[in-house]
């Protein structure tokens, strides 16, 4: 795969021109998110529907309290500090003022960011930032803001870098490019709260995320993952073999204390060989480990239900676009079936449906979104139809001069949760927002909060395979159920007295507490009446400090790989050592 370097001429050479810091030098090197506060409305572009909170953003917005908070690190800047030998601090989630103190208190090279694509404003003011005080230093930019075409004109940058970083910033340092990819120790999520609770971050109680690939070979045509990569067809390896990704995710076992692995790749089960391989060496070393996956339906079709139980499959974001999609990952595929044998074995599913395709119109709109909330999924994602710029998508509406200027859309609001921007054929801008808005509330209305439709997937598992031959398969969803009985009948019970005026959701919620206490006994049942008042009381004082203007903010972090610790011990004594592993050789 090629990685392509666009940025003002008088600046950048491509990057086959070579290295630009020689192997003996040392250059101190800073990376960085944009900085916050991110859910709140500000000069910078900030929202207060946030859209760095991805999954209260994009799945769970209409479940009021029973929402999932919470943020996910800049996986790509980990993977990038992780892997050069120049001294790197990683600034993750900074105040402005924290980042200009980082600005004033240490010097740097080279500093990098990574940004979405709504944060242009944000990542304009840092270069200026950069400019003021530390006028010296090469600024880069990277993420999915480089699939902008014209992002040279907006941010003052010596690089944009579109594509895969760790190869770019060796290449760029003069290091080795072709060594062993070490994989950073990422928690799935972070801050996570949910119901007033703050959700539990100790080792052992999250997930570890997992990064075997990026890009994706389908290659969307409205997919700016597909586009960051080289578009259809075009990905990359970290870990090419089974071996390797059990090496790797062994280490992150014993390092983080986990058993449960979120697989931050696009289609991970598209890569048979690799995953059967996985699944051999997991059951010679008798792994029991829950694997979360994104994957397509086409691609779940090839596995037999027994190879998906056995590689630990537990969790499955997949698109259901519609009967009417034209993308072949669906073709010939009953997903509503699919999804509910997915589920009778314990698998949670996380469905995704676009709306505002070309199709739709306001007349046929609530068919298409009848038919998402039909298929009664653990978690529903809904997102409009955005041709994000970079795209094939974007191209193609752009040649027809459909897409709308900054004049009519700010680039702050290109996510695809709140407006179209560019004219579709048949809704009227400012329709899409309600449109959008009445997926979810349908959802949320026939389906009820996702907490206790995991709940009730989690118990299908359980029932289905506790009593298994292979011990292997019982410890593993014998480990899934372990909150059933408490945690989760404390959360479905408080759900029922939150919603005591919603009669629908009042008998979801009863019936799945009689078949918990059916299963549990009296430990569910105790777990229910104690659990759920004191559940409720944490709903009520959160809702109160949201009311005194309280928002949901990522924690900041700041990191140093053990090159900077070893040249700077003094100056950034406040940070963190990088933890990484590296698989085994070959």
């Amino acid at each position: 795969m090629s990685v392509s370097v666009q940025a003002p001429p008088q600046k950048t050479a491509a990057i086959d021109a070579g290295p630009r810091w020689s192997a003996d030098s040392t250059p101190k090197i800073l990376l960085c998110s944009v900085f916050g506060p991110y859910a709140q409305d500000d000069e910078f572009g900030s929202r207060l529907q946030n859209p760095m909170e991805l999954y209260h953003n994009q799945v769970t917005r209409e479940q009021g309290p029973f929402s999932l908070r919470m943020f996910h690190r800049s996986w790509g800047l980990m993977l990038i500090q992780a892997n050069i030998q120049a001294p790197c601090a990683l600034l993750d989630f900074p105040t402005l003022d924290r980042f200009i103190s980082e600005l004033r208190e240490n010097t740097y090279d080279i500093i990098g960011i990574s940004s979405i694509i709504v944060n242009r404003l944000k990542v304009r003011k840092m270069c200026e930032l950069i400019r003021q005080y530390q006028p010296q230093a090469t600024i880069i930019v990277g993420g999915h803001i480089a699939n902008v075409p014209d992002l040279a004109d907006h941010v003052d940058a010596d690089h944009i870098v579109q594509g895969e970083g760790v190869r770019w910033f060796r290449d760029y340092l003069g290091e080795d490019t072709s060594r062993p990819v070490r994989h950073p120790q990422i928690t799935s999520g972070i801050g996570t709260r949910s119901m007033g609770v703050q959700v539990s971050d100790k080792k052992g109680d999250v997930a570890a995320t997992v990064i075997p690939s990026v890009g994706c070979p389908l290659g969307c045509n409205f997919c700016s993952t597909s586009a960051m990569f080289g578009g259809k067809g075009k990905f990359l390896n970290f870990y090419q073999t089974g071996d390797e990704l059990f090496d790797v995710m062994c280490q992150l076992e014993k390092s983080m204390q986990v058993s449960s692995f979120f697989m931050m790749d696009e289609n991970f089960l598209l890569h048979r060989k690799r995953a059967l391989r996985l699944l051999e060496l997991m059951e010679q070393h008798h792994k029991s480990w829950a694997l979360y996956v994104f994957s397509s339906a086409n691609v779940l079709s090839t596995y037999t239900w027994d190879e998906l139980i056995r590689l630990g499959i537990s969790w499955v974001w997949m698109g259901l676009e519609g009967e009417e999609s034209q993308y072949l990952k669906l073709k010939g595929i009953d997903t509503r079936e699919l999804v509910k044998e997915l589920q009778s074995h314990g698998i949670r599913v996380l469905g995704s449906t676009i709306i505002g395709l070309e199709s739709h119109t306001p007349e046929n709109v609530g068919a298409a979104i009848d038919y998402a909330v039909s298929h009664d999924t653990d978690f529903h994602q809904f997102m409009l139809y955005t041709p994000l710029p970079g795209t094939p998508l974007h191209a193609e509406l752009s040649a027809q001069g459909r897409i709308m200027g900054e004049d009519e859309f700010h680039v702050s609001d290109m996510h695809g949760q709140h407006a179209f921007n560019y004219r579709h054929p048949h809704i009227k801008n400012g329709q899409e927002s309600n449109i959008l808005a009445t997926a979810f509330q349908q959802d949320f209305l026939v389906n009820g909060p996702s907490v206790a439709r995991i709940a009730r997937t989690t118990l299908a598992g359980w029932k289905r395979y506790r009593q298994h031959p292979d011990e292997r398969i019982r410890r593993r969803f014998a480990w899934e159920a372990r909150d059933l009985a408490t945690t989760f009948a404390a959360a479905v019970s408080a759900a029922r007295l939150y919603y005591r005026d919603n009669r629908a959701i009042q008998e979801k919620m009863s019936l799945l507490l009689k078949d918990l206490s059916q299963v549990f006994g009296i430990k569910s049942t105790l777990a229910s009446v104690l659990g759920g008042r004191y559940v409720l009381r944490k709903i009520r004082q959160e809702e109160h400090r949201l009311s005194e203007g309280w928002t949901y903010e990522p924690p900041t972090h700041y990191e140093a790989n053990e090159a900077l610790q070893k040249l700077n011990i003094g100056q950034h004594s406040s940070a963190k050592p990088c933890q990484s592993v590296c698989p085994a050789p070959a």
